[in-house]
């Protein structure tokens, strides 16, 4: 794990690149029609350069790592649930952003892990460019595979600005997703699951 991205300060520390791609970015505002050499854009180009690279932090991260990190041995055997993780991705088809709430459940199997890792997981995979179902897919794999446990069942609910913005243009929509491994194969256990998260609301 590249452990300098993982701690980057998004105030003063970026990646290589900045200026070409703070370049680029000058080129793209030119081509929209734009005056760059006006008072209100002569910083946007390396303003969206920083940006860029703060929403995409998340390359270059290993989030099996981070749960490795901090894992424990432990005999407990029941749901561990993380609910109502906030999170903000950019959809890689138009780099519109899409944003929700993602909840994770597993099952130890002589394992646990501290619980701010699982957000940490969720941070490094919706840092980069994403569709739901493939991030969905990621936090899933990325828990089973490290802290293998009895079962993993990821639920996400966004809404997603290309929908919004563009297209259907419809204001309200929300997309849910979600992959489940091991325990959660059976109905019941899933449906525990789905009760869990809604109690409270």
């Amino acid at each position: 794990m590249n452990r300098e991205l993982l701690n980057m300060n998004p105030e003063s520390e970026y990646r290589e690149g900045l200026d070409e791609l703070s370049s680029h970015y000058k080129k793209i505002i030119e081509l929209l029609g734009e005056d760059t050499g006006r008072d209100g854009l002569l910083k946007t180009p390396m303003r969206v350069a920083k940006a860029m690279q703060i929403f995409t932090r998340g390359y270059g991260q290993d989030a099996h790592r981070v749960l490795l990190d901090a894992l424990f041995e432990e005999k407990y055997n029941q749901m561990v649930i993380v609910k109502d993780i906030d999170f903000f991705s950019l959809c890689e088809h138009h780099l519109l952003p899409f944003f929700g709430k993602v909840h994770v459940a597993y099952i130890p199997n002589g394992y646990i892990t501290g619980l701010s890792k699982i957000a940490r997981v969720v941070d490094i995979y919706s840092h980069r460019l994403q569709v739901q179902e493939r991030m969905t897919l990621q936090i899933k794999e990325c828990i089973q595979e490290t802290l293998k446990p009895l079962g993993v069942m990821v639920v996400i609910e966004a809404q997603h600005l290309c929908m919004q913005m563009r297209g259907v243009e419809k204001q309200n929509a929300i997309t849910t997703t979600s992959d489940f491994c091991g325990a959660f194969n059976q109905a019941k256990t899933r449906q525990e699951f789905m009760n869990l998260l809604r109690h409270n609301d």
